[in-house]
């Protein structure tokens, strides 16, 4: 039986119980309201839609990656958040982000912390099994990582223009690891070889590989770099296996990168349980971006039922304490962020196109979609605008945001074909 099916007697006779207890509950506020003088209207408006707004469904399960973007499934279950709004998060550790895909796609998992990239792949059919999918919200901007092997340190690299040199004057393979085709890692990468003229399809061998098995991939020498999310950067440099030649947020500040996913079918079924689940995390992405706050969440998210990382590892990054591996520490203003006045978690247009553009740069789309009608029918700013103004938190009134990229390109999503045509190296 799948986790969505009901016994329908059960329901009609639940659905009975609560209309008896509802209609004896609106009797007695009446009467007591009559007793105090105060007339019906003056009542709490909710009283009269009692039911209305009750998920369809209590025990929500959500998928999570060790990650530690996954932290706002975690504190919303583990802190209480979800019981606010008459849900229980149920947080699913899973091995891979085709896991995810697997189980979201069939049901298994009633939403996740998920890709933006793949969520259109899958959308389009070029990520898997084509789906109706839905972003509900964004989890988190920036706050990931490329890793070289410690090898490429002693032959010279420090970074991209290192490391093209390096593939320019070397004969031989070298092998990258991202974490999913459509992916955000995949593209994150692909777009800082790019930037130094390397191409990815090209100069070097790709593979994908989940994010807890990153670090161990690169200790026995099966790849010399990765782009993952943390802690599996900060990671590899407390293994003195490897050191960060560039963060994400050097890529784009402030880009968009983990949502909470889930089917267009879920919501159709169940649209106040998605609402309910949109609250309770947009409450969780706000208590994590305090910063008082980030010490006890990462010593939280660090258990083995979690990240499974050391404490201090996830901790640095997490509070915008970086250090290279090479010798450079700095403060990062543009570190992880969960929140950020609702900016992290408002589902822009424009970010959802800029995957579609990097994917048919690559090759994955072989025509152009129509960017902006698959953004609309994904991004659910309908839900999200909700969930935001009944926490008080402002919306952007315009669904497109411009931004500029490490090679100096401006995204604003106004022409999306010309921008994804207009890059010199692509598929």
């Amino acid at each position: 039986m799948s986790i969505d099916d009901k016994k329908p007697n059960e329901n009609v006779d639940s659905g009975r119980r609560n209309f008896f207890r509802f209609s004896a509950g609106v009797a007695s506020a009446v009467g007591a309201a009559t007793l105090l003088g105060i007339m019906p209207d003056k009542l709490n408006p909710h009283a009269w839609a009692a039911g209305t707004d009750t998920p369809e469904i209590t025990e929500v399960k959500v998928g999570f990656i060790p990650l530690t973007d996954c932290a706002p499934i975690v504190v919303a279950a583990e802190m209480g958040f979800d019981k606010k709004y008459g849900i229980k998060i149920i947080p699913s550790k899973e091995a891979s982000w085709a896991g995810v895909r697997d189980k979201v796609v069939n049901g298994e998992l009633h939403a996740a912390h998920i890709l933006y990239g793949l969520v259109y792949g899958v959308q389009l059919g070029i990520g898997g099994q084509q789906k109706d999918m839905a972003v509900l919200m964004g989890l988190n901007n920036n706050g990931q990582g490329i890793t070289l092997a410690n090898q490429l340190k002693d032959k010279g690299v420090t970074g991209g223009a290192t490391l093209k040199r390096l593939l320019d004057n070397e004969n031989r393979d070298y092998t990258f690891a991202q974490t999913f085709p459509t992916g955000t890692h995949a593209m994150w990468l692909y777009y800082w070889l790019a930037s130094y003229g390397i191409n990815p399809l090209k100069d070097v061998k790709t593979i994908v590989v989940p994010p807890p098995q990153m670090v161990a991939n690169m200790r026995i020498g099966n790849m010399d770099g990765y782009c993952v999310g943390e802690p599996w950067n900060a990671r590899a440099i407390y293994d003195k296996v490897g050191f960060t030649a560039a963060t994400t947020q050097d890529i784009w500040v402030d880009h968009p990168e983990k949502v909470l996913g889930t089917t267009a079918d879920f919501i159709a079924k169940n649209p106040n349980t998605a609402l309910a689940l949109t609250k309770a995390i947009l409450e969780a992405c706000r208590y994590i971006d305090a910063a008082a706050n980030r010490p006890v969440v990462a010593k939280l998210i660090a258990g083995k039922a979690y990240v499974n990382a050391p404490e201090e590892v996830i901790e640095g990054r997490f509070l915008g304490h970086y250090d290279n591996g090479l010798g450079k520490k700095w403060e990062d203003p543009n570190y992880m962020k969960f929140f950020n006045d609702g900016k992290v978690n408002f589902p822009y247009l424009s970010d959802g196109m800029w995957f579609l553009t990097q994917h048919k740069r690559w090759g994955l789309l072989k025509s152009d979609p129509d960017y902006l009608a698959v953004a609309k029918k994904v991004n659910r700013i309908d839900i999200y605008t909700e969930a935001a103004k009944s926490l008080g938190i402002s919306v952007p009134t315009d669904p497109m945001r411009s931004s500029k990229l490490i090679d100096g390109t401006v995204w604003d999503g106004k022409d999306p074909k010309a921008y994804a045509a207009a890059f010199k190296i692509k598929a």
